[in-house]
């Protein structure tokens, strides 16, 4: 293209933090002929800046993309997504158009994987229990008291070679650790490549000193961490799950927690908060966060800057180097 890509940015306000917006603002108009920034499809300047638009820039709190809002964007022909997955807000008819679509998923993936790390790094000290304790008891602790801590020679087992999964397997790798994964889609050829060793889900769960959970929310995938699994896990072992709540049986989860026997991480659940009486909450062995392994506060700028270099490749006439295929919706979360 000889000009800037006209681009209309529909992330929705109060998506990012302020200082991420105003990021977002300054590098569009670094980048783009900016047509405007709006919170719907159905005001006059949204439609009069979606009949000229080339590209259109999308977020978590973008309104549904679909026929109706394509009838009004004649010359569409770029969706530059600022969040990862675009499963739920994206209908075939994107696809069916021609229009070309990119996402940040890659960039997203970077801190979930390092929230993952960190995760298990704290569950083989004990960190989160250990310091409860501490609290409570206002006086240092006895190494003999700690019982089995440490990461040491301690088996973590991956469940699903994502793109996460995959970065998680790459971050182990400096830890004096055993890396296991689990992938039906993989050869043990494969998943050696990646650095870890293939095992059965079944041998994963039952002899890992970690497990940690990165596998799509999908009909299949759904309770795939099943009761039996759970009961299975080692005594003193922990789950950490980054994924979608619905990927493990959360019922037997909260009763294996509640025995004392099984810690648990949780950075998503079913439903997304769970009630407040539920007893995860105030367990000593249970640690939840709210949905924050993915990109907040700054690492929100990383997702920006990644399509801000689509766009820059658009303008030059060259090919989305992050593109979405309709047909790999399939197997994503």
């Amino acid at each position: 293209m000889s000009t800037l890509p006209r681009v209309i940015s529909a992330v929705g306000s109060g998506a990012f933090t302020p200082a991420s917006e105003a990021h977002l603002a300054r590098e569009l108009a670094s980048h783009a002929d900016l047509l405007a920034t709006v919170d719907a499809f159905d005001t006059d300047e949204a439609r009069a800046a979606l009949a000229t638009a080339d590209v259109l820039v999308t977020g978590w709190r973008t309104p549904r993309i679909d026929a109706a809002v394509l009838e009004a964007a004649p010359n569409l022909k770029w969706i530059l997504h600022i969040a990862g997955s675009v499963k739920e807000q994206f209908t075939p008819e994107v696809w069916e158009r021609g229009i070309e679509v990119s996402s940040a998923v890659d960039a997203n993936a970077v801190p979930v994987a390092e929230f993952t790390l960190a995760s298990i790094l704290m569950a083989n000290k004990r960190v989160v229990q250990i310091a409860r304790e501490y609290r409570e008891r206002r006086e240092l602790i006895d190494q003999a008291e700690l019982g089995v801590v440490g990461s040491y020679g301690r088996r973590v087992g991956v469940v699903g070679a994502s793109r996460i999964g995959r970065r998680v397997v790459e971050l182990l790798r400096p830890f004096d650790l055993e890396v296991v994964l689990y992938d039906p889609t993989l050869s043990e050829e494969d998943i050696a490549a990646l650095g870890a060793r293939a095992m059965t889900l079944e041998d994963l769960c039952a002899t890992s000193d970690v497990v940690t959970v990165h596998a799509p929310s999908l009909p299949s995938t759904r309770g795939l961490i099943s009761a039996e699994l759970i009961e299975a896990m080692p005594a003193g072992s922990a789950l950490i799950n980054t994924s979608r709540g619905d990927v493990i049986d959360q019922d037997a989860l909260t009763a294996r927690v509640l025995r004392g026997d099984l810690y648990a991480l949780l950075d998503v659940t079913v439903p997304w908060a769970l009630p407040a009486d539920h007893p995860l909450y105030d367990h000593p062995h249970a640690f939840l966060t709210p949905h924050i392994a993915g990109s907040v506060g700054t690492e929100v700028d990383r997702m920006i800057d990644q399509q801000i270099s689509e766009l820059d490749r658009i303008a030059r006439g060259e090919p989305l180097a992050h593109p979405v295929r309709y047909e790999s919706l399939v197997t994503a979360a």
